[in-house]
């Protein structure tokens, strides 16, 4: 018997938490512009401080069920839509100026990231599933490729649920961490764009860890990390063929080029081409930074804090520790190519 169609999401049970999500994205631009009155310098700008006040919010006080699908809809789906306007600024000749170094340096970075995480995480005493699924989390794009990855490799629930709730706090310390460094190393506006795409875990959240870098940086760590996205679908397949347990169910689910990397990647080949009127990538430009925001405060209150606690000290200090392999090969990488 043919199971049941599952209904469409009603419009109306997302409004509560895009309200709540869009409260947290407002304070975060108000804050923003208190800084800029009282200090003369924004320290901390909108898209960063939506993922601190929506962490905050989400640990002093539980979200509320009727928030959660709206939380949910402004954490990806409203996310993935500024990601794909954001081609609408990006410039493909931007990436062929970069040249086949910088490509080959990525897929080195991926490589040597996989082997050397999966190797902290079998000396740490991971399983190997486990030790597997944080590298790739680290070495790639985060939950996507744990999620990616873990039918690939027959990996259990168990397993996913720690690495993903680990890698989620994790991720917005990357993007905390990304400006901080950058400044302390004095690199320019490429360089830092460089370092973000080449370490942040997804692609929205290079937005917010170049954003104070400037829009040269923001555009080189989005290409940058497409790169990063696009190889998720080679490892997956390897992984498949190695991992035979797995049936290659990863790679039938088409996780490597999702619909929003394909908007990403038409609009800018229409950008480069001189296909987009000024005016219209302007707007491109406003609305996927107000999208952006609305979306990092999505994330921060989809965080919780306390699954820090429960992914357990050695996963913990796997993911961390690869994550440290990660930032002193891209450190090495800008300084050599860029």
């Amino acid at each position: 018997m043919a199971r049941a169609q599952k209904p469409p999401m009603p419009i109306r049970s997302l409004l509560p938490g895009l309200a709540f999500a869009s409260a947290i994205a407002l304070a975060a631009f108000a804050l923003e512009q208190v800084q800029l009155a009282l200090l003369g310098k924004v320290w901390l700008d909108a898209l960063v401080l939506a993922i601190l006040l929506g962490a905050c919010a989400r640990s002093l006080r539980p979200v509320p069920d009727a928030c959660t699908r709206g939380i949910t809809f402004a954490a990806k789906p409203v996310m993935e839509w500024a990601v794909a306007l954001m081609g609408a600024t990006v410039s493909l000749g931007a990436l062929a100026g970069m040249g086949a170094g910088l490509v080959a340096a990525i897929v080195a970075l991926i490589a040597l990231t996989i082997a050397l995480g999966y190797a902290l995480g079998r000396w740490l005493g991971l399983s190997g599933r486990m030790a597997l699924l944080v590298a790739c989390g680290n070495a790639i794009c985060g939950n996507s490729a744990i999620a990616a990855v873990a039918p690939a490799i027959d990996a259990d629930g168990d397993d996913v649920a720690a690495s993903i709730g680990f890698t989620a706090v994790l991720g917005i310390a990357v993007v905390l961490i990304v400006p901080v460094l950058a400044g302390a190393l004095h690199l320019d506006a490429v360089r830092g764009g460089m370092l973000a795409g080449l370490t942040v875990y997804a692609v929205p959240q290079v937005l917010a860890a170049a954003h104070p870098l400037g829009p040269i940086a923001v555009q080189v760590g989005a290409l940058v990390k497409l790169v990063r996205v696009l190889m998720l679908g080679p490892v997956v397949a390897v992984l498949s063929l190695v991992h035979r347990g797995g049936g290659g169910r990863g790679v039938a689910k088409g996780r490597s080029f999702p619909l929003f990397i394909l908007g990403f990647l038409a609009l800018a080949v229409a950008h480069t081409a001189g296909m987009i009127p000024p005016a219209l990538c302007d707007a491109a430009h406003h609305a996927s930074l107000l999208l952006t925001v609305l979306a990092m405060a999505g994330l921060g209150l989809s965080v919780d804090l306390a699954l820090v606690a429960r992914a357990g000290l050695r996963v913990s200090a796997s993911a961390i520790l690869c994550l440290m392999v990660l930032f002193a090969m891209a450190v090495l990488i800008v300084r050599v190519l860029a």
